[in-house]
Parts: structure tokens; sequence; C-alpha cells
């Protein structure tokens, strides 16, 4: 938003929530539901996402089918629904998306309808528990991301002299927070009852599994009082609401004074710094709290490191020992051989012979989102050998594409020179000198 640009309805209404939030920390919100039932923040949630897209959920549902019978009818006949406290949730449709390593993830994939109020109610609560939020927590804030979270461990590990590392990580944290507890954890400052009712609802909510034997229904997250689904909108606050219990418990009982340990966290993933020494008995804390709050910390990933002799990779990047010009060593920041790999699939996705029907430019607007979106995030520390592997790598995939789809062999060096790739089709040209880094990022793509 511009500095002429009046603020919002909904902005005024979130500032006002978060002033009274802040300025009375013990404060419950008993009146929120017609705050989430008014009109202007239902349009607002409807906004954002369908500036999100995403698939429909269980009742196919599209934000085009919406669009076609009216936008306004519909979010009206929603509003109604709200107030009248006729409002149900549909049952969450569970997709699979490949991880890393091989393995699924399952997502849960709300209807719109229901993102739609989810997106409300995070409007609302979330400007309430933003400021109880704790700058250990970067993921999913305002003025936040995970390239700062890189960057506070970077500067805990290098200047503060924090170099033995709990490469922590949890085993399915969304899917194991107990509801019981999230709930405690939102009564702190919610007691309107609708908005508790409406989220349990949600973390209850049962999840429909479509293939060729038929359509599966389980109950898992109501039968097991755990859970809260990625692919939700309202899932990413109830984790850092969550999250944030482990770094008070860290605090209250002065762990990180005592160790001289500091924790970096971003959603699920989360790194503890420590002075040489006290590795050792910060994982043993963390192991003792998790157990406390009713997660698990997955033995196999979770290690103890020690800067420089060894590397850790945190949110894509890896932090550790490289060497610069003649061979001078340094601590600092890449771009993981994990993220590299990922965007090396991607990119042979993307030029692969099912596309051969599609037009040369809308391949070329599909790499360039992925390039740019890549980039934008990986520009911290020594980058560019990796633009040129990257750049060099999407060059030789996209003459090929070029080739095959007009059913020939070959490089296509000759045929498509790096002049016609970038300049008449447009091409995302990757940074290759220090001073286009730069320009980059004045530009904005950092």
């Amino acid at each position: 938003m511009s500095l002429s640009t009046p603020p919002s309805r909904v902005q005024k209404l979130q500032a006002s929530l978060q002033a009274k939030a802040k300025s009375e920390p013990e404060f419950r919100f008993y009146s929120l539901w017609d705050k989430i039932c008014r009109e202007d923040v239902l349009a607002e949630a409807y906004r954002r996402c369908r500036a999100n897209r995403g698939a429909p959920g269980t009742d196919g549902e599209t934000f085009a089918d919406i669009d076609s019978f009216g936008r306004e009818p519909w979010l009206r006949n929603l509003r109604e629904e709200l107030r009248a406290g006729s409002y149900r949730s549909a049952p969450l449709l569970r997709v699979w998306i490949p991880k890393s390593n091989g393995k699924q993830r399952p997502l849960g994939i709300p209807t719109v309808r229901d993102r739609v109020v989810q997106m409300a109610v995070v409007l609302i609560i979330g400007a309430v528990f933003e400021v109880d939020l704790l700058p250990e927590q970067f993921a999913y804030r305002p003025g936040r991301d995970a390239k700062a979270a890189v960057r506070r461990v970077f500067f805990q590990v290098t200047q503060d002299g924090r170099r033995e590392v709990v490469d922590a990580d949890l085993s399915d944290y969304f899917n194991t927070i107990p509801h019981g507890p999230l709930i405690r954890c939102l009564s702190r400052r919610i007691s309107d009852g609708r908005v508790l009712s409406v989220i349990r609802m949600w973390l209850r909510s049962p999840v429909e599994e479509r293939s060729e034997k038929g359509l599966k229904r389980t109950t898992e997250a109501r039968d097991r009082g755990r859970g809260t689904p990625q692919g939700g909108v309202i899932s990413p606050l109830l984790a850092n609401l969550y999250f944030r219990r482990f770094l008070l418990a860290w605090e209250r009982f002065g762990i990180g004074r005592r160790l001289d340990a500091t924790i970096s966290n971003y959603a699920d993933d989360f790194v503890i710094c420590c002075r040489p020494g006290n590795g050792v008995a910060a994982m043993k804390e963390m192991r003792g709290l998790m157990a406390r709050l009713g997660l698990t910390v997955n033995e196999d990933k979770t290690r103890l490191v020690r800067v420089p002799e060894e590397s850790f990779d945190f949110l894509g990047y890896t932090l550790g020992r490289f060497h610069g010009r003649a061979g001078k060593p340094y601590i600092g920041t890449r771009p993981s051989k994990k993220a590299i790999v990922r965007l090396r699939r991607e990119i042979h996705d993307a030029t692969s012979s099912r596309w051969n029907y599609m037009p040369p430019q809308e391949r070329v607007e599909r790499l360039n989102r992925m390039l740019r979106g890549w980039t934008g995030y990986f520009n911290q520390g020594p980058v560019l050998s990796v633009y040129r592997l990257i750049e060099d790598y999407t060059l030789k995939r996209f003459r090929r594409w070029l080739m095959r789809r007009r059913g020939q062999r070959g490089t296509g060096y000759r045929q498509y020179p790096d002049e016609y790739l970038f300049k008449t089709l447009g091409l995302f040209k990757l940074p290759r000198k220090p001073s286009d880094l730069a320009n980059a990022k004045a530009g904005g793509t950092g």
C-alpha cells in the first residue's frame, strides 16, 4: 500500500484489535464473531483466497464457478449462514504431494467456502495473536520471512560464536498438534464461544480421499484429537501458536540463558544455536519439552552439528564452511544441494515432451516464473556460480524441447542461439556478475 493510499476498513479494524491486544496482554476478546461476519471482512477474505488460487475441495466448486454465479450473492448467502449459526464445514479433500526424500506429504484441502471463512477468522484473530508471537518465529508473519530466519542463524553462528547447532526435526508436526492444548492457547485470548466452536469443527473435519477404488472417508483427526491439516488457511496460525508454547517453556525454565542457546523457528523447521560444549544439553532439554507438549522428535533427522567442521541445511540454504578466492575458508550460506536438485527436476518437468503442444511463449512464462521465484529467494551468499549452472541447464533443456516440438533431433544450439531465447522469446536471464545481482536485488526480486 502506498503512502497516498488510505487504509481500508479491514486494516483499520485489524490495527484496532492489535493495539488493544498489545496494550492489554491479559485481555480476552469476547466479541469477535460479529467482526468475522462483516461484509468487508468476508469480501477481503474472498479476495485473498482467490489470489492464492488453489484446487477445489470435496464439493468441486471453483472460484470460476462462484464468479459465474455472482460473487456478491455468494458472499451474501455465506454471511447469512454465519450470522444464523447454520454454517457447517465440509470434509477435507486429501491429496498427496511429493517430498524431497521421495515420500509423500498429505494435504487436506478445504472447499473454497471453508477457505473463505477460515481466512476471515485469520484476518481477525491473526491481528490479536500477532503481538503475542515471539521474535524467534518467522513464518506467516507480516514483515518476516524465511530469509530473515536464515540470516538470524548465520549471525548467531558467525558473529555470536554459537557454533554448536541442534539441527532439529519434528515428526509430522502439523498432524500431531493436540487439539485440547491448542484450544487452550486460543482461549487465552478468545472467549467468544462461536469462534472457538468453528475452529474445533475445522480441526475435527473428516477427510475424503478419492482413488480408482472409490471414495474413502476417515475421521482420524477427531478420533485422535490431534492435527491441524496442512492445506487449511488457518493451519499456519495455529501451528505458530502451538510452537510458541515450546519457546515460552524454553524461556520460562531459563534454558536459553543457562546454555546460551537461541532458537530460530519457521513453521515446523527450527534450529538451536549454542555455545561450544552446550549442544548436547540443549538437545536433551529440547527433547524433554517436546515430549511434554505431546510432540515427537524425529531422531533420524535430528542431529548436533559443529560448525565449521560440519554443515547443515536450514530453509533451503546450506550453512557451513566454504572457500573463496585463493582457497581462503569462510563460514557462509549458499543454496543447498536439495534445493538445486529440486529446481532442476522442475525445469526438467516443465520442458518434457508432454508440453510439446504448447506454444513456446507459454513455456517461457512458466520457466520465468520458476526462475524468478527461485533466484528471488536464493540471492544470499555466493550464488553466481549456482546461477550459471541453473541457466546453462535451463538453456539446454529448453533448446531440446524446441527441437522435439518441431520433430527434430539435436541440441538446438545453432537453431536457437542465446540472443533468440533471451531477446526474442524473453527467457529470464539470471544474474551473471555481482553488479547484475545487486541490480536485481534493488529491483525487488530479492
